[in-house]
């Protein structure tokens, strides 16, 4: 998926914003800043907004205007253009990051906002001895993040623990869906074009302490063992293909270790490009194309990004 936009953001524009937001706009804000590849050009408009009145606000100013409107919350599986971002780049606040736990039964369930941490979360709800969510133990990003790309690991995914989604539409209408009216998949989680999350309502269960703490174990080893810790990176790059893994079909197109400009596959984990340094966003596209083409020259398989293409690309 990509965002391509075009259009900048004027003088008076920038005034009003300044007069609605206070400190927590800026303008012409590198989105390195803001991005676990430490990589990305510029926003027009970098706003942090602390709730769902906030979110309408910027949805309502984006509408008059013309100005396109982006949601970046912690900024993992995305690859930000050189050039920026134009308009409007929304990022849900601390205020959003509110986490309440209820009894329910044999378990809990827990609202908790999109800006939250992921692994946060996970933490927290093992510690209480609830199971649900060992697979994102060490997950980076936000939950709201995590939802959009049904984030998972080690045959659990957010999916699986779903009950119901809160959010704003693209016309600034508050909306609770319930999962069972939403289509899920592989990386996916399929939400009406501008709705913006703001909360989630998960169903977790009491579990047996020791095996609650056994898969957390398992799951932190397995990702220090496998995953790039030491360089920026936004996580898996490529989807798995049905009934293989994009690391391995990578690996034995002996591919580990390619470069190009300071973008590099990993030698850890074939299925991560990480930033040893001065990375460009068209360094990481580049490569991706070419780690493409040898694997699908040498297996006949075409891998499919899981990350994101953010701001003006050029691209099918």
């Amino acid at each position: 998926m990509t965002l391509g936009v075009k259009r900048a953001v004027d003088e008076q524009q920038r005034q009003d914003l300044r007069r609605d937001f206070g400190r927590r706009i800026r303008f012409d804000e590198p989105l390195r800043r803001h991005t676990s590849f430490r990589i990305g050009g510029p926003a027009d408009v970098w706003v942090e907004v602390v709730d769902a009145t906030e979110i309408r606000r910027v949805q309502a100013y984006a509408a008059a205007t013309g100005l396109p409107l982006f949601v970046l919350g912690g900024g993992t599986n995305v690859l930000v253009n050189d050039r920026g971002v134009r308009g409007i780049v929304l990022h849900p606040g601390s205020g959003l990051a509110s986490v309440e736990w209820r009894q329910n039964g044999r378990g809990e369930h827990v609202r908790a906002g999109a800006a939250l941490s992921l692994k946060r979360l996970a933490a927290e709800s093992m510690n209480r001895h609830l199971s649900g969510l060992e697979f994102a133990e060490g997950i980076p990003g936000t939950l709201g993040g995590g939802l959009l790309m049904n984030a998972g690991a080690f045959g659990g995914e957010i999916a699986d623990v779903l009950e119901t989604i809160e959010g704003i539409d693209a016309i600034g209408a508050p909306q609770r869906l319930p999962c069972s009216e939403l289509q899920a998949g592989y990386r996916r989680f399929d939400l009406a074009r501008g709705f913006i999350v703001t909360h989630l309502e998960l169903r977790l269960r009491y579990g047996d302490p020791a095996a609650i703490e056994a898969r957390r174990s398992e799951a932190r080893l397995k990702r220090r063992a496998h995953q790039p810790l030491g360089y920026p990176n936004a996580g898996s790059i490529f989807k798995n293909p049905p009934g293989q893994f994009a690391g391995r079909l990578i690996e034995q197109a002996g591919l580990k270790g390619m470069r190009q400009g300071g973008a590099m596959v990993s030698g850890q984990h074939a299925n991560f490009i990480v930033n040893t340094g001065g990375a460009t966003a068209a360094d990481v596209y580049d490569l991706m194309e070419k780690v493409t083409r040898c694997v699908l020259d040498m297996h006949g398989v075409r891998l499919e990004p899981e990350i994101r293409l953010v701001g003006e690309w050029s691209v099918p």
